[in-house]
């Protein structure tokens, strides 16, 4: 079953985020760009995957378009690992991680969707089974900066039945803000985005916000790759870390937790080689005895491969959610409901894209 054809859509919504300021206020994105990468195959089955994201989306695009499009025309779909193993290794003087692996995450979750389509089941089934229906989702709320609204946003956000909260706030005013707005049980977590740039910031950080049920502070410490301080900081900190989204490959990951720098690990499939590569940090996190809870804030078949691999879990983890209504969703039946996101059924990655936004996509 070879490729035929490899094609990027960019799909662009405008979207609310709970400021009144809008999309201009404190946030580097305008609309939120969603980066389809569809994979065509002699046997009329066609494949769905997405390539991060956000404002890098023209760059990936480009990517796809001159680099990797054309290295997987004629390829066998069928052979899902010798085909990304022969694209990692060709473009690999590009980098290991950036613009060219994010396309290369795109191509991969494709080809797992032609091969569950061609199987007729659901991606779950090749993933290892469903062991539930549905997964519970956490509110990823953008950053805000202003207490008042970071209260007014976790309200809303408990109002829609998410029973776990995710920040991107350093201020603790602002922490302390929506651990108030939301009942005791439910928990924090607070990605920090490698605010800090040494050991005893970090530290200092996590011991502000013990007490407040946060179940991790992500990424406490700038580069992200240096596993010894992010391991000093789980030590000395007192509170659960996590970190994985900029990294690039399992390789990398597995030194992660080699180190014994996280509590929670979390890789993009978007952004790491696809679901090939989320397989082999499953298997590395059962390894060291860590929570695998994938970094998804995106709309598209990103979003909805997360969710057939977290329905595989043995121990069941949270889908992340971005706290943003779109104008339009590629997938509106992934909106959370009280909490909960149900997971298809139908062969491959289960869900079509409208085909009037397809038309529209540039």
């Amino acid at each position: 079953m070879r490729i035929t054809a490899v094609t990027g859509h960019v799909l662009s919504s405008a979207f609310t985020y709970g400021n009144p300021a809008g999309p201009g206020g404190n946030l580097h994105l305008r609309n939120m760009d969603t980066l389809l990468v569809r994979v065509e195959t002699e046997a009329g089955i066609t494949g769905w995957g997405e390539g991060f994201g956000f404002t890098l989306v023209p760059t990936t695009a480009q990517a796809l378009r001159e680099l990797v499009a054309p290295a997987c025309i004629g390829e066998d779909a069928r052979d899902i690992a010798g085909v990304m193993r022969r694209l990692h290794r060709r473009f690999h003087n590009f980098g290991r991680n950036g613009a060219v692996t994010f396309a290369l995450s795109g191509i991969d979750i494709a080809l797992w969707d032609i091969a569950a389509k061609a199987a007729g089941r659901p991606l779950h089934a090749l993933l290892g089974g469903a062991r539930r229906d549905r997964v519970p989702a956490y509110a990823s709320l953008l950053r805000y900066g202003d207490p008042a609204l970071v209260s007014r946003n976790t309200a809303e956000a408990i109002a829609r039945g998410y029973r776990q909260i995710k920040l991107h706030e350093v201020d603790l005013d602002c922490i302390r803000a929506a651990r108030q707005a939301a009942p005791d049980e439910v928990p924090l977590m607070l990605d920090i985005n490698c605010a800090w740039d040494t050991v005893d910031q970090a530290t200092a950080f996590c011991r502000a916000v013990q007490g407040m049920n946060v179940r991790w502070v992500e990424e406490p410490i700038w580069p992200p790759e240096d596993f010894p301080a992010i391991a000093a900081t789980r030590a000395a900190g007192g509170v659960g870390i996590a970190a994985g989204e900029c990294l690039g490959s399992p390789e990398s990951i597995g030194a992660m937790l080699a180190a014994g720098a996280v509590d929670v690990v979390q890789p993009s499939v978007t952004k790491m080689g696809g679901l090939s590569a989320m397989l082999e940090v499953r298997a590395l996190a059962a390894q060291h005895g860590v929570a695998l809870v994938p970094h998804c804030p995106y709309f598209g078949p990103g979003l909805l491969a997360t969710l057939h691999l977290l329905a595989t879990a043995e121990v069941e983890e949270p889908l992340e959610y971005y706290f943003a209504d779109l104008a339009a969703p590629p997938y509106p039946a992934l909106i959370p409901r009280e909490g909960f996101v149900a997971v298809p059924q139908g062969p491959g990655l289960g869900l079509e894209i409208d085909p009037a936004l397809l038309a529209g996509a540039g």
